[in-house]
């Protein structure tokens, strides 16, 4: 989805909540991420539209701003998200200040850096809605980019904490460290 910039917000109010708390909020922890933001937006307001006419679900978008320099947060306000200064330093500080201030029942979460495609959360959130608690996103089944996860990571770190996780708790978990998830 390709929108200008003016029509950021517009859409944005066509796919949020009519009432007052959405069904679904999708969180990005963001620090100086100016340059990825149209895309992420786009994608998460793409995201919002398919639950909307797919699951008949409102949303929000909220940035959850880690102390940004670059005009991250007037950015993101200006493209239809709801900014939440978040002063702890730390991805899981922002994640955290994020999920706190999320208004929707759902939670949707995901990096502000555009690896990660927002609309296969619409898939996630109808999982919740069946009764599912987590649902997480699984990279090794979509296909890695060359370069975009180092060989040890890719072929002993993440498949072996993996496994541990599912031998202690038998989660059914591919990809534990995947950072698209979805919460109740």
């Amino acid at each position: 989805m390709e929108l200008a910039r003016k029509d950021y917000r517009a859409f944005a109010e066509s796919v949020g909540a009519e009432r007052a708390a959405p069904d679904v909020t999708i969180v990005m922890p963001c620090l100086n991420e100016i340059q990825s933001l149209p895309h992420c937006m786009a994608n998460a307001l793409d995201a919002l539209a398919r639950l909307r006419t797919e699951l008949g679900m409102s949303g929000e978008v909220v940035i959850a701003d880690n102390g940004s320099t670059d005009g991250s947060q007037a950015l993101a306000t200006e493209l239809g998200a709801r900014v939440v200064p978040v002063t702890e330093r730390g991805y899981g500080a922002a994640l955290i200040g994020g999920c706190r201030a999320a208004a929707g029942r759902y939670i949707v979460m995901g990096d502000c850096d555009g690896r990660y495609n927002f609309v296969e959360g619409v898939a996630m959130v109808a999982a919740l809605e069946r009764g599912h608690d987590l649902c997480m996103g699984n990279r090794f089944k979509g296909g890695i980019a060359p370069g975009a996860m180092p060989w040890k990571n890719r072929h002993i770190g993440n498949p072996g904490l993996t496994g541990v996780l599912n031998l202690f708790f038998r989660s059914g978990i591919g990809d534990a460290h995947c950072g698209l998830r979805a919460i109740t």
